[in-house]
């Protein structure tokens, strides 16, 4: 296939597409994302894959996905490839034969490249070679971090359409800090100048994961008289079903699940019109009865909490698994995530100290807010640890397919 028509089709892809209405004689626009449907971190995962496997050399576009247990043809890959293709990572196609890594991708995943010219390329990828983001950059960098309704309308004003303002700034901030142009300074999240980045980079022996913080968390208080969803008015398709360690009343399993749903889960959720249900309002913490596996079989979505290592949450994230439903995994950063279900992006939430968590608490926000989009947008069943040895496998409320 020719360059010419790879291009073509992953503009196809990510962009606008005009449709002839038959008989009308006009055309009706499918408005254009102006930005990769990934954060720069999702999409160097198709790069790290293409330089383990080709060291450098074009990949045959099945093999690399047999190598890493995808279907090559599915829409979770495809979109991929794509988003990897419009940050500059990779040349090539979901339509091409062979895929490739670019110089400037070779250079932001391959730890032998020095740490400053790792960086540097990172930052010209995932926020430079964005134009949207580009653009915000410059009018921001060297201030601190705005209110979210502020980047909103920054955004706005720089054509962004309006059905991808939200998701513009949740992928914004998240490439800012993965990149290292958002750090905590003086008690605040600071976007700070390349410059300055390149000042903090150690010449030699920088790790690869030093400026990608783990996704945030925050710390407001539950406030009284929330709104309890029992199963008798859930309505499944505007739920998501929160499954946490919950612990008894005043317990630190208790106070850690009350946390993170006020001050991140619900914050994140707000723009989708969920409603998020956990299961002391539907049933006795710690049992697991009918009305948890029915929200677990037929809720739009599940957030999984995985901090304290808790068996029931395990459990239950098993049977989300098997129905290949959305699914978004979170965990404090101190603990670990057993390698069976390592697989799956799991956010990492650092609340360790409130002095480095409340500065956060955005950030963290809009990482879960993009793997809440990321996973509701999905064309197909979600890729699992049980649909990588089984793709045909799926279970639903009243079947097993």
């Amino acid at each position: 296939m020719s360059k010419k028509a790879e291009q073509a089709a992953t503009n196809v892809s990510a962009s606008s597409e005009e449709v002839q209405e038959k008989g009308a004689g006009k055309r009706r626009t499918r408005t254009q994302r102006p930005f990769p449907a990934a954060s720069f971190e999702e999409a160097m995962t198709l790069a790290r894959d293409l330089l383990r496997l080709g060291s450098g050399q074009p990949v045959r576009r099945l093999t690399l996905f047999d190598d890493i247990g995808k279907a090559p043809e599915s829409g979770a890959s495809r979109m991929l490839i794509t988003n990897a293709n419009r940050y500059g990572l990779i040349s090539g196609s979901y339509a091409a034969d062979y895929l490739e890594l670019t110089p400037d991708g070779h250079k932001a995943v391959d730890e032998s490249t020095p740490a400053r010219e790792r960086a540097r390329v990172r930052v010209r990828l995932a926020v430079e070679g964005v134009e949207p983001f580009n653009n915000l950059y410059e009018k921001l960098k060297g201030t601190k971090l705005p209110a979210r309704a502020v980047l909103v309308d920054l955004l706005k004003q720089l054509s962004v359409p309006e059905e991808f303002v939200e998701e513009g700034v949740d992928t914004f901030i998240v490439n800012l800090r993965f990149v290292g142009l958002l750090q905590t300074l003086s008690g605040a999240e600071r976007i700070v100048t390349v410059e300055h980045l390149l000042d903090t980079v150690p010449p030699r022996g920088q790790s690869e994961t030093t400026h990608s913080a783990p996704v945030h968390e925050s710390v407001e208080v539950r406030g009284e008289g929330r709104d309890v969803i029992t199963k008798e008015h859930a309505n499944f398709q505007t739920t998501c079903f929160y499954v946490t360690p919950i612990g008894e009343e005043g317990s630190e399993q208790r106070q850690h699940s009350d946390l993170f749903l006020s001050s991140i889960v619900e914050p994140a959720l707000a723009t989708f019109g969920l409603s998020v249900v956990r299961a002391d309002a539907i049933d006795k913490p710690g049992m697991i009865t009918r009305q948890i596996i029915e929200h677990l079989l037929k809720a739009r979505l599940v957030i999984a909490d995985l901090s304290f290592h808790n068996p029931n949450v395990f459990y239950e994230l098993a049977l989300r698994h098997a129905t290949r439903l959305p699914v978004v995994q979170i965990v404090r950063s101190g603990d670990s995530v057993p390698f069976d279900i390592g697989q799956m992006r799991t956010i990492r939430i650092d609340n360790s100290s409130i002095y480095s968590l409340v500065p956060k608490i955005e950030t963290y926000r809009s990482e879960v807010a993009m793997q809440v989009r990321r996973a509701l947008e999905a064309e197909a069943a979600m890729d699992t640890p049980i649909s990588t040895f089984f793709p045909d496998f799926k279970v639903s409320a009243g079947e097993t397919v």
